[in-house]
């Protein structure tokens, strides 16, 4: 009985094995075909949102389509805004500065630095081109802000001081003498006229003499405009203004 049970038993065995090699199988198509599937979302999930959107933007274009009266509205609003500007941008064009762009203010006068360097002779001529005059000091406080100004920008500067006319005399550019109160300016041991120094820096905390042919930096000086008229044109303008009555 047991040889006779035995191939039974073997048969049996070989064909659990088939059935489960053939689920086997079948599993793992299965899951293949699910990953080929998948593997094709990426193209589809675009394609959908692609749908979507052109299907929004039609709907929009519908409706503007038959709303042409919001499109007038809407060119009309811009016409009214980009008028608005237009009046505003000139308002501040006329908006009075006493002083250009890049120049400083103080006590009536305007006051610009340079960017580049000249000699004593050729800052001079700088200055008239913009209609000013190589810095002349006339006060104890004008003195003081424009050595400020000098030490803060790191910048030796030229002033219109010079003895070019009579050595050890020295004379601004506009004829006047310097004042005996303004020697506590120069700096120690200054002016020492080594070497034909004729003409006068801002030089650290104080003045110095140097040679005029040296190229430095210069200060132009000249008045500030009035700004009464400008400022009731502007006034006037801004009151005539759509946005000044919204406000």
């Amino acid at each position: 009985m047991s040889d006779s049970k035995e191939p039974r038993l073997q048969q049996l065995d070989l064909l659990e094995e088939e059935q489960l090699g053939g689920v086997g199988f079948r599993q793992t198509r299965g899951y293949k075909s699910l990953a080929g599937c998948l593997g094709h979302a990426p193209l589809v999930l675009p394609l959908l949102f692609f749908t979507l959107f052109t299907g929004l933007l039609v709907a929009i274009l519908v409706q503007v389509s038959k709303n042409p009266s919001s499109q007038r509205l809407d060119q009309s609003k811009q016409d009214e805004i980009s008028q608005d500007l237009s009046q505003l941008k000139a308002a501040v064009e006329r908006l009075c500065r006493p002083c250009p762009w890049e120049w400083t203010f103080f006590q009536g006068n305007c006051y610009f630095i340079s960017n580049s360097q000249r000699n004593w002779h050729d800052s001079i001529t700088a200055c008239q081109e913009v209609g000013a005059q190589l810095v002349v000091i006339k006060s104890a406080e004008e003195q003081n802000f424009l050595q400020l100004q000098s030490s803060r920008s790191n910048r030796f500067a030229w002033m219109g001081l010079s003895d070019l006319n009579q050595e050890d005399t020295w004379q601004w550019v506009d004829d006047s003498p310097l004042s005996t109160s303004f020697k506590q300016y120069w700096n120690r041991g200054e002016p020492n006229n080594i070497g034909e120094e004729d003409c006068v820096e801002f030089n650290g905390n104080g003045w110095n003499d140097d040679k005029c042919s040296a190229a430095k930096f210069w200060i132009c000086k000249k008045s500030a405009a009035s700004c009464s008229r400008d400022e009731g044109q502007l006034l006037s303008s801004a009151s005539a203004s759509p946005i000044a009555h919204a406000a």
